[in-house]
């Protein structure tokens, strides 16, 4: 249709043409050609710059200019009648203020049968306060830009909050009433025991969480205060009941054994006097969480295992006891971790990841508590390396005797904790956070500097000596989280203590009817 309408076009064009000359019409000028296009010319290249002089100063490589100089935070604190503590950690020029309040009972105070009461009753404390009850308290907290969010360890809880500066006096009043006057609501009790209960069934499918449960309690022990973790298992905290979680606060907590810790723009004189207006007429004895002895560390005669059957890695952690906050040997053994399993460029990761490929990392580290801390060393590794990968672990434990620490690898970890410092109080949540360890963990206000003094005067001898003394390999506990034929099969003949037989595999039905 469109070729035809072109065609009629032409003709009736052509024939106009002849038309036009036919009747002595004025013929078109021709229209007048552009000029002709000059050809470009080429641009010359522009000339190279010239060479940089050679300089003397390039040939020698730039040296690092003098480290910053670092200044460790200072923590006050004061009392008030009633025996609360307030601790206050300065920074100046922010509007933003970190409130905890933190009592020194935690899961370390339950029952073994009870794990996870401790956790249950922090989280109770925010489901109703006052004349709110858990929605209005959320939504007043909200009004105010913060959430209070409880946390437990082993050593104590704390109920915590960061809040504009202007708004302070509103948030510590809440805070007041959901440690003063919670209502423990047995429908929220209800709700709450329901989330615990269905957060363990989930995480009965994490082969790390595994891992912790199983470690606690292989190095405490079932019955020890530290031989569960907070959340607790499914089978207590099934029996767990409100009234247990309302005998665990009366009886715990008080203001003799709490602090209110602020980290901000006050002083302390401010402090106190908001700590007397909303928390002054608290009463109750509190009891504080007695550091528990710490359990001898006993030869290994067996390998735990968690059966994960088909799990294509296996979570490997070995460990021990450790020592307690304020140990006169906190500070080697902290170094001697770093160069066993701490850093990067530890002996662990770089013989497990760097030369075998065994794993992403494998670390090392020595913690504290009140009353020990453990000392661990984990990685996730290949199923099908298994026991190459437990051999090598046992092999760099060997090793911190046979091949004493040298001085770079101590010079090294030494320099790596003074600068991690800083990184420990970035924000005003973690000055707050440090202060509470002091306070569970019942350390001088003035611990920071005694460890920058401390990493001063260490010597490389005092450090071979702990490593020599704490990494004992017949001493350390082996975990497993993984297959069990694997375990079996590459585990067991290294001789490191009895392994659990595999289970039988269950005959094909086919071969069952034959």
């Amino acid at each position: 249709m469109r070729l035809s309408s072109k065609l009629l076009s032409l003709s009736l064009g052509l024939a106009l043409t002849a038309f036009g000359a036919a009747c002595g019409a004025k013929q078109t000028p021709e229209p007048e050609l552009p000029p002709p296009v000059e050809e470009a010319v080429a641009e010359p290249e522009p000339a190279p710059p010239p060479s940089a002089p050679d300089e003397p100063w390039r040939a020698e490589q730039p040296k690092p200019g003098e480290p910053a100089k670092i200044v460790p935070p200072t923590f006050e604190s004061a009392k008030l009648k009633n025996g609360l503590t307030v601790i206050l950690s300065r920074r100046e020029g922010l509007p933003l203020v970190a409130v905890h309040l933190t009592q020194q009972v935690g899961s370390g105070s339950e029952p073994a049968a009870k794990a996870g009461l401790a956790y249950l009753t922090y989280e109770m404390l925010l489901q109703g306060a006052g004349k709110r009850d858990a929605l209005a308290l959320a939504d007043a907290f909200a009004d105010l830009g913060t959430t209070a969010t409880p946390s437990v360890s082993d050593d104590g809880g704390t109920v915590g909050l960061s809040v504009l500066k202007r708004n302070l006096g509103g948030a510590l009043a809440l805070l007041s009433d959901v440690i003063q006057r919670p209502t423990f609501p047995a429908k929220e009790f209800e709700r709450q025991k329901k989330a615990r209960l269905a957060d363990l069934a989930r995480m009965a499918g994490n082969p790390q969480y595994l891992s912790k449960e199983a470690t606690a309690e292989a190095i405490f022990g079932a019955q020890h205060p530290y031989g569960h973790l907070a959340i607790g298992k499914t089978e207590t905290v099934e029996k767990l009941q409100l009234k247990d979680v309302k005998g665990f606060a009366k009886a715990n907590f008080g203001p003799k054994a709490a602090a209110l810790v602020f980290a901000g723009d006050l002083t302390l004189e401010e402090a106190k006097a908001l700590a007397q207006e909303h928390f002054g007429k608290w009463k109750g004895k509190g009891r504080a969480f007695k550091a528990p002895k710490a359990p001898k560390a006993s030869p290994r005669t067996a390998v735990t295992v968690v059966p994960k059957e088909g799990l294509g890695q296996t979570v490997i952690t070995i460990g021990k006891p450790g020592l307690a906050a304020g140990h006169p040997d906190e500070w080697a053994l902290r170094i001697a971790s770093s160069v066993f399993g701490g850093l990067f460029s530890s002996r662990l990761n770089m013989n497990l990841r760097e030369d075998k490929g065994y794993t992403y990392g494998a670390r090392a580290y020595a913690d504290t508590r009140l009353g020990a801390g453990p000392v661990m060393a984990a990685s996730a590794v290949r199923a099908d390396v298994t026991g190459p990968s437990v051999k090598e672990f046992f092999a760099e434990l060997e090793g911190l005797a046979s091949r004493p620490i040298e001085e770079k690898e101590f010079s090294d970890a030494v320099e790596g904790a003074r600068r991690s410092l800083p990184g420990w109080f970035e924000s005003v949540e973690a000055l707050a956070g440090s202060a509470d360890s002091l306070f569970l963990e019942r350390q001088p206000l003035d611990r920071y500097g005694r460890m920058l003094a401390a990493y001063d005067t260490l010597t490389l001898e005092q450090v071979r000596e702990v490593a020599k003394k704490v990494f004992v390999p017949g001493e350390m506990q082996i975990i497993l989280v993984g297959d069990p034929t694997i375990i079996a099969e590459q585990v067991g003949p290294l001789g490191l203590g009895e392994v659990p037989a595999a289970p039988a595999k269950a005959e094909p039905e086919a071969k069952k009817a034959e």
